[in-house]
């Protein structure tokens, strides 16, 4: 399951800086990437109950931040892309020629890449611009943010009182999202 995840999280990378790079004529900046990824997973929780990639985000000032790729991004390399810093603190991915295997993700997830893509990927459109995207977008980055600045995002603040309803007055995604929580908590070995 790891190895499925990793390979799944790079092909993701992989094809947002292959695909934004074909429509702005530029590289993809770190900036950019963590949004994506973002958008891409806390659009997926609200919206089937289950995230894509299952990274931890911290709530930072910019918007969401996945810790895992974020703290190798200083020498963060695959067969599919590397990370390369160009001063003060800039960082950009580097797709190599081999392609991205969307064979990785259903089609429901495609279509959502494809739509972010074509949403952010545009020479006009900043990193400021995506980042306060993502501030009004993604509800649990505002409400993670606002509790206390740079904590680990819990999935659960995606729901409104999740764990105060009854059964009977879960929708359909709320129930789909507490049942991957507990196979989640099982799989850690928690109760």
């Amino acid at each position: 399951m790891i190895a499925y995840r990793e390979e799944k999280i790079k092909n993701a990378i992989c094809y947002f800086a292959k695909a934004h790079r074909k429509a702005t004529k530029k590289y993809l900046y770190q900036t950019f990437l963590y949004k994506y990824l973002a958008f891409l997973e806390f659009k997926s929780l609200e919206e089937l109950g289950k995230p894509v990639f299952g990274l931890k985000y911290l709530a930072m000032e910019k918007g969401p931040v996945p810790i895992e790729i974020y703290s190798k991004r200083k020498d963060y390399k695959t067969d599919l892309f590397y990370f390369k810093e160009i001063g003060d603190d800039k960082i950009i991915v580097v797709p190599k020629e081999k392609k991205a295997n969307l064979d990785y993700f259903s089609q429901w997830e495609i279509n959502e890449m494809e739509r972010l893509v074509e949403i952010y990927a545009d020479r006009f459109v900043y990193s400021d611009d995506i980042s306060e995207a993502s501030h009004q977008d993604i509800k649990a980055w505002r409400r993670a943010f606002n509790i206390k600045p740079n904590m680990i995002i819990d999935y659960d603040l995606c729901f409104d009182d999740l764990d105060k309803k009854r059964d009977e007055d879960l929708s359909h995604i709320e129930d789909q999202y507490l049942v991957y929580r507990a196979l989640e908590n099982i799989q850690k070995g928690e109760s």
